[in-house]
C-alpha cells in the first residue's frame, strides 16, 4: 500500500511535463554525435518552465555524500542498458543467482575502499541494502521526479521511485521508495524488498553553513532453499523434458527464509567561521568545523520451521536465529582551505559505539558463545587536498587511539588530466581492520553455526592505477596484498563451522580493459577483466578472465527523429573456476572444491528506445539456454543460473 501512495504522490507532483534534461558531459552516440541532440527541446541548453522563466539543464543536480556534483541524465547509451537491473548499478563484477533480488556470487573483488571499522558481516544479503555512499542529495530548480519498472520472474515486479524538489533555492527534500516481489521460477525463492530514503539538505546564502541528513528503512526478505540435490540437478544437467517447468524439481528444503532489516539516521553539517573569496583567482579560502552523526540499526534473521541435516544437529526442532546489531558513529573535524597549506587540510576525531549481540549466551559443557561483542572505539585521522596545475592530489589517513577495535589506515592518491584527451590517476592504500564481526561471534540453532574467538586484523595494501579517456580506453590495474585474510573454509559434512585465517599473504592482480569500437551505426563494446591469484588461491577464488561483448545498432527513427533505438546482443562469459558456495543459515559463501562453475557463454538479446524523457528495455535473457542437449550454467554449486526468460521495463523522468 505504502509504494502504491508513493506512485500516486509522484505522478500528481509530475503532471504536465514536457521536457527532458541532459547531463553536462553529454555522453556521445555510436556515430560521434551528441547525445543531448535527442532532447525533446531543440535548445537543449534551456528549459522552458512556466513558473520560473529559462532554466539551465546544468540547474538540475545531483550530489553524492562525498560532495562530488553530476547531472539528472536522460538520455540513452548502452551504459543505461547495464545498470537496468534492482540494484540500478552495473553488476559486470557480480553473477547473478537465478531470480531478480536474490544474491550474487563475485566474479573480482575491490579494494579501493578503506575504513577502520568492521561490518556486521551477513555479506550476501547486503548487495541490495543502501549504505551511506548510495545516498545521493539533490538541488533542483523545479519538482523532480523518476520512475524506475521492470517485470520479475514468475510474477511480480520491480519499482524505483524518486521524487525531489527544493523549497526554496537553499533548501532539498527528497524521498524515495524501492520495492522488489519476484517469485522466481524454483521453489522457494521468493525475493521481497523495499528500501525507503528521505534526504533533506540546506544552505545558508552566504554558503556559511551546510547541511545534509538522510533515513533510511529497509526490509529485505528471501526464501531460501538450499539448492537442488543431487537427483534434481542431474534432471536439469540432461534438459529432462518433465522437468521444463523448473517449480517441479525438488530442493534441499523449502522453509528456509533469511531478512534483514535495517534503519539509519545520518547527519553531516559544517559552518564556515571564517571564509573569503579571491576575485581574482577565483580561489575561495575558509575556516570550517563540522560534526557528523551516524546511527544505525540492523537486525539479520534465519529462520526454518524445521531443522534441516544438511547443516548437521540442531538445539531445536526449528530454527529461528536473530543477530542484531547497533552501532553510533560522531565524528567531528575542522578544516583550513588557504594558500598557506596549499589546497585543504583537515583532521578528526571519531568516536564509535557498536553493539553486536544475540540474545542470551550458549553454552557447550565448559565452552561458552558470549552473547554480544560490544564497546567504544576513539580515533583521530587526517585528509589533505590540493590541485597543482593539471594535478590533483588527495591524502587521508586515521588511526584508532583506544578500545578493543584497533586499526589503521592510509590512501593516498594523485590525478593528471591531460584536457579531454585522457585522465590518470594513481592510488596508494594500506588498511589494517578487524574480520567482519560474524567471524569473531555466531550464535545459531544449529550446533556447528556456534563459536566465538579473537581473530587478527586483516591487513590490505592495494595500488591502483586507472586511466579513463574516450578516445583511446578505459583501463585500470589492482594489485593487491592481504595478510591474515579470513575467509569461511570447506568441510565435509555441513559446508562450514567455524571461520578461518591464513597464516601467509595473499597475492591478487586484477587488470580490466573497455573499448567501445564504431563503425557507422553499428558499435561493439567490450570489457575484459584479467585476474590471477599469485599465491593464496586456495583460499580466494576468481576466475581468470570475465568478458562482456555487446553488438548493437543504433539509430533514430522516424521522420523528425522521434524515437532513438539500440538493439544487439550482449556476449557475458567467464573461464571455469571452483566458485564458493552458498549457506543460507549466515548469508556467507564459502570455499568448496567439488564442482567447478563458469566456461559457458550467456547471450541476451535487447531492444531499448527513447522517446522523449522516458527509455524502454526490452529483454530477452539467456535465450541461448535452449541450444544443446545439457545444460551447464551455474551461479554456484547447486544453484542453477536462471533460464530463457523475457523482461520489460522502463525509466521515466519528469520535470515540472
Amino acid at each position: 500500500m505504502q509504494k502504491y501512495f508513493f506512485l500516486l504522490l509522484t505522478l500528481c507532483f509530475s503532471f504536465g511535463i514536457h521536457s527532458q534534461i541532459n547531463p553536462i558531459n553529454s555522453p556521445r552516440g555510436i556515430n560521434g554525435e551528441d547525445l543531448s541532440e535527442r532532447d525533446s527541446v531543440r535548445d537543449n541548453r534551456m528549459i522552458d518552465v512556466q513558473l520560473s522563466g529559462k532554466t539551465h539543464y546544468t540547474d538540475y543536480k545531483k550530489i553524492s555524500y562525498k560532495g562530488d556534483t553530476t547531472y539528472i541524465d536522460t538520455t540513452l547509451t548502452i551504459n543505461k542498458d547495464y545498470i537496468f537491473n534492482f540494484l540500478r548499478k552495473d553488476n559486470f563484477e557480480l553473477l547473478a543467482f537465478q531470480n531478480q533480488g536474490q544474491t550474487f556470487n563475485s566474479l573480482g573483488y575491490d579494494f579501493s575502499e578503506v575504513s577502520l571499522f568492521p561490518e556486521m558481516g551477513n555479506r550476501a544479503m547486503h548487495f541490495n541494502y543502501y549504505e551511506i555512499e548510495d545516498i545521493n542529495y539533490y538541488k533542483v530548480p523545479t519538482p523532480t521526479s523518476e520512475l524506475a519498472y521492470r517485470t520479475g520472474l514468475e510474477q511480480g515486479q520491480f519499482l524505483d521511485a524518486l521524487l525531489t524538489f527544493n523549497t526554496s533555492e537553499r533548501q532539498n527534500i527528497s524521498i524515495a521508495y524501492k520495492g522488489l516481489r519476484s517469485l522466481g521460477k524454483y521453489r522457494s525463492t521468493l525475493s521481497s524488498h523495499g528500501n525507503m530514503r528521505f534526504t533533506y539538505s540546506y544552505q545558508t546564502k552566504n554558503d556559511a553553513y551546510n547541511l545534509n541528513a538522510h533515513i533510511t528503512a529497509q526490509d529485505l526478505s528471501n526464501q531460501d532453499n538450499g539448492g537442488l540435490p543431487e537427483l534434481s540437478l542431474s534432471y536439469f544437467e540432461s534438459k529432462d523434458p518433465n522437468f521444463s517447468d523448473r517449480g517441479r524439481l525438488e530442493t534441499n528444503f523449502e522453509d528456509g527464509l533469511s531478512s534483514l532489516r535495517g534503519n539509519r539516521y545520518y547527519l553531516d553539517h559544517n559552518y564556515k567561521i571564517w571564509q573569503r573569496n579571491d576575485t581574482v583567482r577565483h580561489k575561495k579560502s575558509y575556516l570550517k568545523v563540522g560534526h557528523i552523526f551516524n546511527y544505525e540499526r540492523k537486525h539479520y534473521y534465519f529462520t526454518q520451521t524445521a531443522a534441516n541435516s544438511i547443516f548437521g544437529d540442531a538445539f531445536d526442532t526449528s530454527i529461528a536465529d536473530k543477530l542484531n546489531y547497533i552501532t553510533l558513529k560522531n565524528e567531528g573535524f575542522v578544516a583550513l582551505k588557504s594558500p598557506l597549506v596549499l589546497g585543504e587540510l583537515q583532521f578528526k576525531a571519531t568516536h564509535f559505539n557498536y553493539n553486536y549481540n544475540y540474545n542470551s549466551a550458549v553454552y557447550f559443557g565448559d565452552d561458552l558463545v558470549p552473547s554480544s561483542i560490544k564497546g567504544n572505539s576513539v580515533s583521530i585521522g587526517g585528509a589533505w587536498q590540493t590541485n597543482f596545475k593539471k594535478f590533483n592530489i588527495n591524502v587521508e589517513t586515521a588511526t584508532t587511539l583506544s578500545g578493543d577495535l584497533v586499526g589503521n589506515y592510509f590512501k593516498g592518491s594523485a590525478e593528471y588530466k591531460q584536457d579531454s584527451l585522457f585522465t590518470f590517476k594513481g592510488t596508494l592504500l594500506t588498511n589494517s581492520k578487524s574480520p567482519n564481526l560474524n567471524f569473531e561471534l555466531n550464535q545459531s540453532n544449529y550446533i556447528n553455526f556456534n563459536w566465538s574467538g579473537s581473530l587478527k586484523n586483516e591487513r590490505t595494501r592495494t595500488l591502483l592505477f586507472d586511466l579513463k579517456s574516450d578516445r583511446i580506453l578505459n583501463a585500470s590495474a589492482q594489485i593487491t596484498q592481504i595478510d591474515n585474510y579470513a575467509y569461511f573454509g570447506d568441510t565435509a559434512t555441513v559446508g562450514f563451522t567455524s571461520p578461518s585465517q591464513t597464516d601467509f599473504t595473499v597475492n591478487y592482480l586484477k587488470l580490466k580493459i573497455s573499448k567501445e569500437l564504431r563503425l557507422g551505426k553499428f558499435a561493439l563494446d567490450n570489457t575484459i577483466m584479467y585476474q590471477k591469484v599469485a599465491q593464496g588461491s586456495s583460499v580466494f577464488r576468481v576466475p581468470e578472465l570475465v568478458t562482456r561483448n555487446t553488438l548493437y545498432f543504433a539509430d533514430h527513427l522516424f521522420k523528425g527523429d522521434p524515437l532513438y533505438l539500440q538493439t544487439g546482443v550482449t556476449l557475458n562469459y567467464f573461464t571455469k573456476y571452483y566458485a564458493n558456495s552458498y549457506n543460507p543459515v549466515l548469508s556467507e559463501f564459502y570455499l568448496q572444491n567439488e564442482q567447478e562453475i563458469g566456461g559457458y557463454p550467456v547471450l541476451d538479446f535487447f531492444i531499448n528506445a527513447q522517446v522523449q524523457r522516458t527509455r524502454l528495455y526490452l529483454k530477452f535473457e539467456h535465450f541461448n539456454s535452449s541450444f544443446g542437449k545439457t545444460a551447464d550454467y551455474y551461479s554456484a554449486p547447486n544453484y542453477p543460473y536462471r533460464d530463457f526468460v523475457i523482461r520489460f521495463g522502463l525509466v521515466w523522468n519528469f520535470f515540472i
